[in-house]
């Protein structure tokens, strides 16, 4: 009987905890409705996080029908974050990016496939050596159609892996862009000890499985 108390009581303390890491401001930001960014020019925009900015940058700078990519912050409840802040993991934001592509040439469910294949999909707040809720995985939807595109891929993916899939699911609701010093950090540094370890490594992973959705100078 012991035993069974002690193993009710330790299941309670981690709901409460699982339950108390989403506070009312972040809870409110899941529960909102989707922002729709509209086409500029024929482009449209997506929204990804999924560990350090700068590797996910790098990654989608490499698919064909993307014209750019910038890293910032989204997913969170703070306005104006900044890296130092976003370090805290008290913004509600992670590191995301923005892809700005034409959907004439690459799709969304190919930019979302793009995303499970880069990453570790079931590694909880964080990739690879970067841990902590800034660096959680997110997926943004901008409406119902990406929202039924993310959650299929998703499904599908716990299926074949028989796994949890840490990427949660939010409406889009606003990106803030990163410092100057963040841009292209990956392309601008290649020498830097991160980049050469982590980065490259990630992107090279990416491409090998991945080959036919890459810019012909990507390869």
């Amino acid at each position: 009987m012991k035993t069974i108390l002690t193993t009710l009581a330790i299941t309670l303390l981690f709901s409460c905890q699982n339950m108390a890491q989403v506070s009312k401001e972040q809870q409110a930001v899941i529960n909102a409705k989707p922002i729709e960014v509209p086409l500029k020019n024929g482009k449209a925009k997506a929204y990804f996080a999924s560990g350090c900015f700068w590797c996910v940058e790098a990654i989608y700078e490499s698919v064909k029908g993307v014209d750019e990519v910038i890293s910032g912050y989204s997913g969170g409840f703070t306005d104006n974050p900044t890296y130092d802040l976003s370090n805290t993991g008290r913004t509600g934001h992670a590191e995301a990016v923005e892809v700005i592509y034409d959907p004439n040439v690459v799709s969304f469910a190919t930019l979302v496939d793009v995303y499970f294949a880069s990453q570790n999909p079931t590694q909880v707040n964080g990739q690879g050596p970067d841990r902590g809720s800034q660096y959680r995985s997110i997926i943004f939807y901008q409406n119902d159609t990406q929202k039924k595109i993310i959650e299929e891929k998703k499904s599908a993916l716990a299926k074949q892996l028989d796994a949890e899939i840490a990427a949660e699911v939010y409406p889009f609701q606003k990106f803030w862009v990163a410092e100057d010093y963040h841009q292209n950090y990956e392309r601008l540094h290649p020498n830097n000890g991160y980049i050469r370890n982590v980065s490259i490594p990630r992107l090279k992973r990416f491409q090998a499985k991945m080959p036919d959705v890459l810019k012909d100078n990507s390869h």
